[in-house]
């Protein structure tokens, strides 16, 4: 897995906006590796409960004047031509009135418009600059520039995704709120749920793709910023907090920043650690955790290739994740389309026609 070879990349971790303990670029990509997996899992999950329909139900959920093995003949039918398992519900009452199971898949996918968002967020960020942001990170330049500013280059493919993912919590509220709409025996919200959950996956899906292939593939690191944030930063005196306690350490931090000098000039000038005792013990890479190498002082800080071509691209499984987002998609488009067909066929709302050929028959 490629983030491996971000293992070696230390840069200077942040909390509230704020400079903080260092971490690697390897930890955080394998945070959001993990983010995105959690969602995965959600969504797959969410799954099981949406190939459960209210077949055989008409009108109110008695089954009247239908063969009491209709709905369990028409699911095995249905499983057998399209290889999905269906199964009629086990109560038909809730299934009519009620569409829990499209709320709770939806909700996998705000899930993953958040973690999205934050993820892309986190990328724009350090890749903002070149010259006044943090620049700790090179974005892949996919267009000439800004029409108004030579050379200028935005942040594009993070911008699409955000405003996707901005678009899908607002289609959840919109589902929420037609799931809740289910009076007596029946929901009559079923096109605005089917078509705003089926949105939800196409616009995922493409912008997920195309945020792996024309940003996270391509993303390079800027060595020499990240080594001079991790230098000058103020959050390395906790490393000597185990040795000096926190006042004095906090001592350290302070006279640095006040005369705009070194934790280590600051340090020897109160007469807290001897230059030795700070050299020891004042080393980022002992400051990463368990499982990452805390040996080999001497090793480089960051990844040592500054030529564009071997400089670490993104972590392999962040690009999996995010470049095959597919959540189902052809059997989740089925199964909405199917919710609106029947609405339509049993004399539902017309616009429940009007979702159908907009696309939501795979």
């Amino acid at each position: 897995m490629k983030s491996v070879a971000f293992k070696d990349v230390i840069k200077i971790g942040r909390t509230h906006w704020q400079d903080a303990t260092p971490v690697t670029l390897g930890q955080e990509f394998g945070g959001y590796a993990a983010q995105l997996g959690l969602c995965e899992r959600s969504i797959t999950q969410a799954l099981e409960a949406v190939f459960s329909f209210a077949i055989g139900g008409p009108a109110v959920g008695t089954g009247l004047n239908t063969h009491p093995e209709f709905g369990a003949r028409v699911a095995a039918k249905l499983s057998a031509r399209l290889g999905l398992p269906w199964v009629q519900a086990n109560n038909l009452f809730a299934a009519m009135a009620g569409h829990e199971a499209l709320v709770a898949l939806h909700g996998s996918f705000k899930m993953l418009a958040i973690a999205l968002t934050k993820i892309g967020n986190d990328i724009r960020l350090m890749g903002s600059g070149p010259r006044a942001g943090l620049g700790e990170l090179v974005l892949p330049q996919n267009e000439p520039g800004s029409s108004i500013m030579p050379g200028k280059v935005n942040p594009t493919q993070v911008e699409a995704l955000t405003m996707v993912c901005a678009q899908v919590m607002g289609h959840d509220a919109a589902i929420g709120f037609g799931a809740s709409q289910g009076q007596f025996e029946l929901n009559v919200y079923k096109p605005l749920i089917a078509l705003n959950v089926q949105d939800s996956i196409h616009l995922l899906a493409d912008v997920m793709h195309s945020f792996t292939r024309h940003c996270v593939a391509g993303i390079a690191i800027n060595p020499e910023r990240m080594e001079a944030y991790v230098h000058h930063s103020l959050m390395l005196v906790n490393a000597l907090t185990p040795y000096i306690g926190y006042d004095q350490s906090a001592q350290i931090a302070k006279l640095a920043h006040a005369n705009g000098g070194t934790l280590r000039e600051a340090a020897l000038a109160l007469g807290f650690v001897t230059a030795q005792q700070f050299d020891e013990w004042v080393n980022p890479r002992k400051m990463l955790g368990e499982g990452l190498p805390t040996s080999g002082e001497n090793r480089p800080m960051v990844h040592p290739s500054t030529s564009p071509p071997n400089r670490p691209d993104a972590s392999q499984e962040l690009q999996r994740l995010l470049g095959q987002f597919n959540p189902h998609a052809e059997l989740v488009q089925r199964h909405l389309a199917l919710i609106a067909l029947l609405d339509w066929v049993r004399g539902g709302p017309a616009s429940a026609q009007s979702c159908v050929q907009r696309g939501a028959v795979a």
